[in-house]
C-alpha cells in the first residue's frame, strides 16, 4: 500500500487548444508592440527626411501654442505683483484732533486684538511733521506754524489682504469709532487690477481654445497630404487583409510627432520671450525699488506644454485619418 501511493503520477497536460489559443494571443500582442515601435520609429524617421516642411510645421505649431502660453504667463506675473501690493495694503486712520498720544496708543491696542486685523502701526502727529519738514523744503514755513496741523495717524493691516471687499468691511467697521476722523481704503487700484486680471483670464482661455483649434487643423491638413502621398501604399496593405487600426497608427503617431516637436518650439519661444524680456523688467523694478523678476514655465511647465503638444497632435491626426482614410479604397 505504501509503495502505491508513492509512485508519482503523471501530470495533466493542458489540452491542446488552450495552448494554441495562449499562444496565439501572446503573438498577437508582441505583434502588436512591434508594430506600434515600427510605426513610431518610421514616421520619425520620414518626418526628419524633410527637415525644411517638417521645421517650418513645427514652428507653426510652435508660435500658435507660445502664444496664449506667454499671455497666461504675463497673468501669472501680474498675480505675484498683486500678491506683493496686497502684503504691503493697509488702512490709514486719521485720529481726531482732540485724541492725546495715551489715547492714540490705547486705540491701538485696541484695534490690534480684532480678528480680522494683521497688525497695527502707530504715528504720531510730531514724528509726522518732522517728516513732512525733511521732505517737503518747507522747513521755514513749518517752524512759522503756531501748532502741529496734523493728526496722529494709525496703519491697520488686514489679516485678508487679498480681498477687497474684507478691507471695506473693516474700514467700515472701524470709521464708525468716535476717535477716527476718517477712513482711507488703498485698495482702488487693486479692484481695478483685480478685474482687469479677470478680464485677462477669460480673454486668454478664449484664444487658448481658438489656437488650438487652429493647432488641430494645421496637423489634419498636414496629416491629409502624408495620406494622400501615400494612397497607393494604403490600398496595397488593405488589399492584403490590413485592418483600419493597422493603416492608421503611422499617422497617428506622425501627428504625435508634429505634435510634440510644436511643443518643444513653443517652449523655446517663450523662454527666449522671458530672457529678452528679463533685462527691462529688472532694470524697471530698480527704479521703483522692487524686487520683482518674471517666472517662467519651468521644467514641469516645459513638460506639460510638451505633452499638451503632442495630445493636440494625436487629435488633429485621428480627426484627418478618420475622414480621409474612408476615401482611399482598394481598387
Amino acid at each position: 500500500m505504501w509503495v502505491l501511493t508513492n509512485v508519482p503520477r503523471a501530470k495533466k497536460r493542458p489540452p491542446e487548444g488552450a495552448r494554441v489559443a495562449r499562444r496565439g494571443v501572446v503573438t498577437r500582442y508582441r505583434a502588436w508592440v512591434r508594430h506600434h515601435r515600427a510605426s513610431a520609429a518610421d514616421s520619425l524617421l520620414k518626418i526628419l527626411d524633410h527637415p525644411v516642411s517638417s521645421m517650418l510645421t513645427w514652428l507653426v505649431v510652435g508660435i500658435a501654442m507660445a502664444l496664449p502660453v506667454s499671455l497666461m504667463l504675463t497673468l501669472d506675473n501680474l498675480r505675484g505683483l498683486e500678491g506683493s501690493v496686497a502684503d504691503e495694503a493697509s488702512l490709514s486712520l486719521f485720529l481726531a484732533e482732540s485724541v492725546d498720544t495715551a489715547a492714540a496708543r490705547a486705540l491701538a491696542q485696541t484695534i490690534s486684538e480684532r480678528d480680522d486685523v494683521a497688525g497695527v502701526r502707530y504715528h504720531s502727529r510730531d514724528k509726522a511733521l518732522e517728516e513732512f519738514r525733511e521732505q517737503s523744503g518747507f522747513a521755514d514755513i513749518i517752524d512759522g506754524l503756531g501748532s502741529n496741523p496734523l493728526p496722529h495717524l494709525l496703519l491697520v493691516t488686514p489679516r485678508d489682504r487679498t480681498s477687497v471687499a474684507a478691507s471695506e468691511d473693516l474700514a467700515a467697521a472701524l470709521s464708525g469709532l468716535p476717535a477716527v476722523a476718517e477712513v482711507v481704503v488703498d485698495s482702488a487700484w487693486l479692484r481695478r487690477l483685480q478685474g482687469l486680471l479677470a478680464v485677462g483670464e477669460r480673454i486668454v482661455l478664449t484664444l487658448a481654445l481658438l489656437l488650438s483649434m487652429g493647432v488641430v487643423l494645421i496637423l489634419g491638413n498636414t496629416i491629409r497630404l502624408a495620406i494622400e502621398n501615400r494612397r497607393e501604399e494604403i490600398r496595397v496593405v488593405r488589399l492584403v487583409g490590413g485592418s483600419n487600426a493597422f493603416v492608421r497608427r503611422p499617422f497617428l503617431y506622425t501627428g504625435l510627432w508634429y505634435g510634440v516637436g510644436g511643443g518643444v518650439a513653443a517652449a523655446m519661444l517663450t523662454a527666449l520671450g522671458l530672457w529678452s524680456l528679463g533685462g527691462p523688467v529688472s532694470a524697471l523694478a530698480a527704479a521703483y525699488d522692487a524686487e520683482w523678476s518674471l517666472s517662467g514655465l519651468g521644467i514641469v511647465g516645459s513638460c506639460q506644454l510638451v505633452l499638451a503638444g503632442g495630445v493636440l497632435g494625436l487629435v488633429g491626426a485621428w480627426v484627418a485619418v478618420s475622414r480621409h482614410l474612408r476615401a482611399v479604397e482598394p481598387a
